[in-house]
């Protein structure tokens, strides 16, 4: 459908009631009809709550936000009952269209009655355009069209909504809202539950889409293939990389995901530059602030000279001093109330345990053969040695995380082989939040499991120090990630096991986690349907990632 709506963000501040923290400051950005723009941030930097307040589900305590006239979002959930089937979700979708074409119908019968209607000849036409506008003619095509890109196409239309996954029910509801006739398109995560094909059609879709489409993602391949611009919530650069109170939330990037991160590794640098420039005048002014009287004149006169001269010279150089004092303690303190703070740290790995003794002998860090765990993986061969980087990938359900939790033991096998040295230390990032106690302080369930000789969490940049004083249950899912994350970070492992580790990261954590990997030389196993990943592995690895692809059937290296 035609378009040239936009959708307008202005000057928009929110703050749940009964609490005193602001989730959104001053957010201004526009997406334009015929562009999508991606809004990215950390689960818990305001993206569900934006999404909330465009959908007006939710008010701004400050600011307007304008919509087109009809502006679709994708619900988490059908808004039908459980007990109806899916074809009246699609039909749903479509009874605008559907009454287009009744309409058409009905103005023939009127014009076989009245053939000579000037209005009726005039709505005849009118009702002809709607329906080539909007595709009337071949709706029944398009449907189909939707439902087989979406991995729909062999699910019966009239099975009953309670007894589709979840993950079926959020591409019907996805595709309900790609047939519905709307001027803007609002979409918060809407590659979950899609596989390759699915994704590759949605972004043909948004291409194609002539209104203004604003998409909440994750996911680093679909926004860099549709987006044509970024907003990012995530303060990590604070204001003009730094410079600065940050007061305005949000900083809007033109490009794809790739010309992004370009662009943010250009705000580092500089931000880098400015910093140790700062730190050198402070050095400076530091220096020349503590001088004293004999830094500035000497006292050793020349025995000719007389009391009058000596006395003329130490007046000069005590005035000399105390401009030159005052000069640089008054540039000082500018220099404090203007203080730059440090860039963030880049992610790094601390204490990497040596692996000499595992290479030297020529053993493998884990043999598998045969690995059997009914009706969850295998069987299963592989052998992965000392410093080795190895994906595994497949489809949900294949096994991934499963051959994970053998290695680490926490899954017993039912059959087959696995043999890794006792010497081996392994540690797990777990695709699931695996914490317990949510009453304690993230700063102090770090600094219990790591040892005291490392940075924190606020050093090593994965925290500033508010978030890292508060609770775990107060935390979102990205936030105790980086506390997991931390640890292992911090006691890295011979055998480090990866189970989706992007899950719930800012994007451009993400980014740093996996530079990071580069650079560790102990054994790295990592499952992950990361699409970005698994596009870029060969490149991130340094040409020594390996590949084990899963089925769910027999599977080996």
């Amino acid at each position: 459908m035609a378009s040239s709506h936009h959708l307008k963000i202005d000057g928009v501040s929110f703050t749940y009631p009964g609490t005193s923290r602001r989730v959104l400051t001053d957010m201004t950005f526009a997406v334009p009809a015929g562009h999508v723009t991606g809004l990215i941030g950390e689960n818990g930097s305001g993206k569900s709550t934006l999404l909330g307040l465009i959908s007006e589900n939710l008010e701004p305590d400050v600011g307007f936000i304008t919509r087109p006239p009809s502006t679709g979002f994708i619900a988490q959930e059908t808004d039908l009952a459980f007990s109806s089937p899916a074809s009246d979700l699609i039909d749903a979708a479509v009874a605008e269209l559907r009454q287009v074409e009744a309409r058409i119908g009905e103005i023939s019968i009127q014009m076989a009655e009245e053939p000579e209607s000037p209005q009726l000849a005039e709505d005849f036409d009118a009702a002809l355009a709607a329906a080539e506008q909007s595709g009337v003619w071949e709706l029944d095509s398009r449907i189909a069209t939707v439902l087989a890109g979406l991995g729909l196409a062999e699910v019966p239309l009239t099975t009953i909504i309670s007894e589709l996954s979840g993950g079926q029910r959020r591409r019907f509801a996805l595709a309900a809202l790609l047939l519905r006739p709307v001027d803007a398109l609002v979409l918060d995560e809407p590659t979950n539950h899609l596989d390759d094909e699915g994704v590759d059609f949605l972004i043909e879709e948004l291409k194609n889409f002539r209104g203004p489409t604003l998409v909440a993602s994750h996911d680093r391949f679909f926004l860099d293939k549709v987006a044509d611009s970024l907003v990012d919530l995530d303060p990590g650069l604070g204001a003009e990389g730094g410079t600065g109170e940050q007061t305005r939330q949000g900083t809007q990037f033109t490009g794809s995901f790739s010309d992004y991160l370009d662009a943010r590794e250009g705000i580092r640098r500089r931000w880098e530059e400015l910093y140790a420039a700062q730190e050198h005048e402070r050095i400076r002014l530091e220096k020349a602030a503590g001088q004293d009287e004999d830094d500035v004149f000497n006292h050793d006169l020349n025995k000719t000279e007389t009391r009058a001269a000596a006395k003329f010279y130490a007046d000069r150089a005590a005035k000399t001093l105390g401009n030159r004092l005052r000069s640089a303690r008054n540039r000082l303190e500018a220099l404090e109330r203007e203080e730059l703070p440090a860039p963030p740290a880049r992610l790094r790995f601390h204490g990497i345990p040596e692996h000499t003794s595992l290479t030297s002998l020529g053993e493998p860090a884990v043999v598998a053969k045969k690995l059997l765990v009914n009706d969850r993986l295998g069987p299963l061969t592989v052998t992965i040695q000392p410093g080795d980087h190895w994906l595994v990938e497949g489809p949900n359900g294949a096994g991934k995380s499963t051959f994970l939790s053998v290695i680490r033991g926490s899954i017993s096998l039912d059959e087959g082989l696995l043999r890794i040295p006792e010497e081996l230390t392994i540690s797990r990032l777990s695709q699931d939040d695996e914490w317990t106690n949510l009453d304690i302080p993230a700063e102090e369930i770090f600094a219990a499991h790591t040892p005291k000789s490392v940075p924190n969490l606020v050093e090593m940049g994965l925290m500033d120090e508010e978030t890292a004083a508060r609770p775990l249950g107060e935390l979102s899912l990205g936030q105790r990630r980086r506390v997991s994350l931390g640890i292992i970070l911090a006691s890295p492992p011979d055998l480090l096991l990866l189970d989706e580790p992007t899950n719930h990261l800012s994007l451009a954590l993400a980014e740093e986690l996996e530079e990071a990997l580069t650079q560790f030389p102990g054994t790295v196993v990592m499952a992950t349907h990361d699409r970005w990943i698994r596009r870029r592995w060969a490149i991130q690895t340094n040409g020594r990632g390996k590949v084990l692809k899963l089925s769910g059937q027999e599977s080996s290296e």
